[in-house]
């Protein structure tokens, strides 16, 4: 038989960290956090990591894995992840995953398309490509190369667009047809997905004051740290919500309140992306963090 899983996702601020808690309490589990900003060392505050008082009331995996200047992603996060399902329910203890990546939590629930390894010299030539002629102009050799993959994505997004091109012209085949041969099928667990969403007045006014937390925890102190640390503003963890409009105001690009204000909207914004996300994946089942009660009914039915 498989091993089952409970998978705890949605938004960022819509509870996720306490419910997760408060189950574990009541199931015998262990929580592994599925969040790509926790993975990463000395960034406490903007990555909202789990409180003293919440690792306290039950044992955390995947936090604090890798120092901020390390190369992770959901691939290893999927290796790193497995390998903790399997001690925690060789430890008698149920699993609960919880997190807003979802990139992370199906990589670890359907697998993962890796593709070939990535050409260092490749990247940095399409990087500069999109220096020199603008990042729209590197969309147009994506959507030349791989027209459907190009309408999964934005222009914007240069991360992903050279990652794309590169797969492209690695494996000589359009990306997204290695996706669809790939199809996410590996099923390793048994899953029961709980999605968590509020009224969107009511997840926004929480993201407001989340930042306002944050902002009163010491973010900026937090961020000045991780600077003098070596952590330039370059690196991927450091481009992370928080840690990016706060580096802004530290480099006297605009003053603190324009950081705070830009924080709270790029939150939003990304809350918006996470739905986006989740939304698409039909085995979720959606509740108001409020209604506990029905939430513990859905996991008592699943692990019985």
């Amino acid at each position: 038989m498989k091993i089952k899983i409970i998978v705890i996702c949605g938004p960022t601020a819509a509870g996720k960290s306490s419910l997760a808690v408060e189950l574990a309490g009541l199931f015998n589990a262990e929580i592994i956090s599925a969040d790509s900003m926790q993975v990463y060392r000395h960034m406490d505050i903007g990555a909202a990591k789990p409180s003293k008082a919440e690792r306290d009331g039950a044992r955390h995996h995947m936090i604090d894995v890798v120092n901020p200047d390390a190369d992770y992603n959901a691939a290893r996060f999927r290796d790193d992840a497995a390998t903790l399902v399997e001690e925690i329910t060789n430890r008698r203890k149920n699993v609960i995953v919880s997190g807003g990546t979802g990139l992370y939590i199906k990589a670890l629930t359907e697998g993962i398309f890796e593709g070939p390894q990535a050409d260092e010299a490749m990247r940095r030539g399409l990087v500069e490509y999109a220096e020199a002629n603008g990042r729209e102009a590197l969309y147009e050799r994506l959507k030349e190369a791989d027209p459907v993959a190009a309408l999964s994505m934005h222009p914007n997004n240069l991360r992903r667009v050279v990652r794309a091109i590169e797969v492209c012209y690695l494996a000589k085949r359009p990306v997204s047809e290695l996706h669809r041969e790939h199809n996410f099928s590996a099923r390793p667990y048994d899953t029961l997905k709980i999605g968590l969403c509020k009224e969107r007045e009511a997840l926004y006014a929480d993201i407001e004051k989340r930042v306002d937390d944050m902002m009163a925890a010491g973010l900026v102190g937090e961020t000045r740290a991780l600077i003098a640390m070596g952590y330039q503003a370059g690196l991927k963890p450091m481009r992370g919500l928080g840690y990016k409009e706060m580096a802004g105001f530290l480099n006297k690009e605009y003053p603190l309140d324009e950081a705070v204000r830009l924080l709270k909207r790029n939150t939003r914004h990304y809350a918006k992306r996470q739905l986006t996300w989740f939304r698409k994946d039909a085995e979720i089942r959606w509740f108001n963090p409020a209604l506990k009660k029905d939430i513990i009914k859905q996991i008592e039915v699943f692990l019985n």
